[in-house]
């Protein structure tokens, strides 16, 4: 897109979501357009970029406020266009095994579903696992119930929690993603590194098997 006073579409582009841009689409509950055009961007794989794609996934038949949204998406650098198609990730058994211990620069992860159970574990053992997943939902559950409190009145706007050394920094950090009505939670020890391109990597999975998630399970 050119930034002119009348905002056009360039023509064959492929969409890149950022990982800031998959952060911010997946880890807050709360619906606005910006996460909705991000979302169904990450749904579509690796699809070229077109006039109609854009309405669909903006869901508005306004294309104007379609380009609107997409520019202002790729000001804030949640999006940008390229030649080439982003690289999805290969479903298998042994994805989320690969992609789990790039979250942590100790390589210790844990992903779990919203009824509680971790399925899949970079680094820790069954038992530590099988507690600290109890201890992400319970936390989890917690910061979703006093949403009103820490958003509006402390105008704090980040859902992850986590438990920190004397200098702030985490040891161990919860992070709710909502993929479309269901939540998971990645949970990573050390210092999270969801600035890099495997979290979109994860994003993606999880969009793709959000109805199949068992099946991808790993263990330690």
């Amino acid at each position: 897109m050119d930034s002119n006073s009348t905002l056009s579409l360039q023509a064959n582009l492929y969409p890149h979501i950022t990982p800031a841009g998959a952060f911010y689409a997946v880890t807050n509950k709360s619906e606005s357009a910006s996460r909705t055009l991000l979302a169904n961007i990450l749904k579509s794989g690796s699809a070229p970029m077109t006039p109609e794609r854009l309405q669909q996934w903006a869901q508005t038949n306004d294309m104007e406020a379609a380009l609107s949204l997409l520019y202002r998406m790729q000001r804030l650098e949640f999006i940008y266009g390229d030649d080439a198609p982003a690289k999805m990730p290969v479903i298998n058994e042994t994805v989320l095994g690969k992609l789990l211990p790039l979250m942590s620069d100790n390589q210790k992860a844990l992903l779990i579903d919203q009824d509680g159970f971790y399925f899949a574990n970079a680094g820790f053992n069954h038992e530590a696992a099988e507690e600290v997943a109890v201890l992400a939902s319970e936390a989890i559950r917690l910061s979703e119930r006093h949403s009103l409190l820490i958003k509006n009145n402390l105008n704090i706007y980040q859902s992850a929690w986590g438990l920190c050394d004397p200098n702030g920094q985490s040891e161990l950090t919860f992070f709710p993603i909502y993929i479309d009505k269901s939540r998971f939670i990645l949970v990573t020890g050390g210092t999270p590194q969801l600035h890099k391109d495997a979290f979109v990597s994860l994003v993606h999975v999880l969009y793709r098997t959000r109805q199949g998630a068992a099946g991808l399970a790993v263990g330690a």
